[in-house]
């Protein structure tokens, strides 16, 4: 199966979901942020790919602004050079409107990810000739108040829905890229990576996720990672 076929499945699939208070708004970046979505993929996610990070969900400053994951509004505009329209969702949320690429809220999680990224391959395709990143869901999650609700966070029977065609995905998205290696950031994204794809041979691993919300993150991202990198194996 292609990748445009693989996203447009995905896409149609969580947007037949429903989900209960707290849960106030919900965004599908594939659909209204599919154009920079789409050149993320077609520009760099073209297999083989050694490995691929894995990511729990879109940020409000990251992919439900410019469609990629983790992806900071600098970073993907200056060093990525993806900068393409970015519609408005369907039911906007006022406290976290997307205002795309014209975004001036920084994303930290995407800021030290591809930061780092940028500093140790220099240029991108230095990187994404080996290595892709993912979200496992596309969907984010807006609480009345703006707060982002996680996935982990949702009622047993939301997550069991959503989970069933995020699996898939993700299956489609290792046989699509040939990678032999998942790399999950963070705990969550390690776990539903075991999960969808223990029965298909494909190595799981875990590094420590870039989020502020992390004290050890917060004592040098870029260090740690490169130690856990090395810990697994991968040569950077």
């Amino acid at each position: 199966m292609d990748i445009e076929s693989i996203l447009a499945k995905l896409s149609s699939e969580v947007e037949e979901l429903s989900f209960a208070e707290p849960v106030h708004t919900v965004y599908n970046p594939l659909k209204y942020a599919e154009r920079p979505h789409m050149a993320f993929w077609s520009r760099y996610g073209r297999p083989k790919k050694e490995a691929v990070f894995l990511g729990m969900n879109p940020g409000p400053w990251g992919m439900a602004q410019t469609g990629v994951p983790f992806g900071e509004v600098r970073l993907v505009k200056g060093w990525m050079k993806i900068d393409e329209d970015v519609e408005k969702p369907e039911n906007e949320h006022p406290k976290r409107p997307v205002t795309g690429f014209d975004c001036t809220r920084s994303e930290v999680s995407g800021s030290r990810l591809w930061g780092w990224a940028k500093d140790r391959f220099g240029e991108p395709d230095n990187f994404f000739k080996r290595f892709f990143v993912v979200n496992y869901c596309p969907l984010i999650f807006l609480e009345e108040s703006g707060r982002n609700r996680t996935p982990d966070k949702l009622k047993s029977m939301e997550r069991e829905a959503l989970f069933k065609p995020c699996d898939e995905a993700l299956r489609s998205y290792i046989e699509y890229l040939g990678a032999e290696l998942v790399i999950g950031v963070g705990r969550f994204a390690a776990e539903r990576a075991l999960a969808a794809l223990e029965q298909k041979g494909v190595r799981i691993e875990r590094i420590s996720h870039p989020s502020p919300a992390n004290p050890a993150a917060n004592r040098g991202w870029a260090e740690l990672v490169e130690r856990e990198l090395t810990d697994m194996g991968i040569k950077i």
